[in-house]
C-alpha cells in the first residue's frame, strides 16, 4: 500500500495562503472538491470539523493529518498541503503547522484507513524528508518528493 495510490499531482498543494486552523480546513475541503465533484464540500469540511472535535489532529513537528470518514466514498483519498509561514492549528506541541496530509476514507474502511495513516506517520518521522518538502519549488516537486519517499517507506 503507497500513499501515491490515493494522491495525484491534483491533490498537492504547493503554498496555503491560509493562517488559522478554519480557513485551512475550508481550504482543503475545497480543494478535494475541486477533484472529486460527487462529494460536497460542505461534507468535507463537516467530517473533519467533527475530527477536530475531538482532539487536533495536529500531532507536533509542524505536521497536521486531518482526516475522517465519509460513507460515500469508494476509495480512499489523500490530499497533501504546504504551508511555509505556518498555520495555527491548536497543534499539540503549540506549534505552527507547516505540512498537512489530509486523509478522507470510505466509512467501512478501519484496516484500510489506519494502514494509510500509518504509512503517512512513517514517511513524517524522517525529519530530513520534511525539511525538503519545505524547501521544494513547486507542486510537481512536492509530489515527486513524496511518491520517492512512499516507494523506500
Amino acid at each position: 500500500m503507497k500513499i501515491t495510490d490515493y494522491l495525484t499531482p491534483e491533490l498537492v498543494v504547493a503554498e496555503l495562503a491560509e493562517t488559522g486552523k478554519e480557513e485551512t480546513l475550508k481550504c482543503l475541503s475545497a480543494q478535494v472538491a475541486g477533484v472529486f465533484p460527487e462529494l460536497s464540500e460542505d461534507k468535507i469540511l463537516t467530517v473533519l470539523r467533527d475530527r477536530e472535535a475531538l482532539g487536533s489532529t495536529g500531532i507536533g513537528g509542524g505536521i497536521a493529518i486531518p482526516h475522517g470518514k465519509i460513507a460515500e466514498l469508494e476509495n480512499i483519498i489523500v490530499l497533501f498541503a504546504r504551508s511555509r509561514k505556518g498555520v495555527d492549528f491548536a497543534a499539540v506541541d503549540g506549534q505552527p503547522v507547516h505540512l498537512f496530509f489530509l486523509l478522507l476514507a470510505p466509512e467501512n474502511s478501519a484496516g484500510i484507513h489506519l494502514k494509510t495513516l500509518a504509512q503517512i506517520s512513517r514517511m513524517l518521522k524522517n525529519r530530513g524528508f520534511c525539511d525538503q518538502l519545505l524547501e521544494a519549488s513547486d507542486g510537481l516537486s512536492l509530489f515527486t518528493m513524496i511518491k520517492q519517499e512512499d516507494e523506500r517507506s
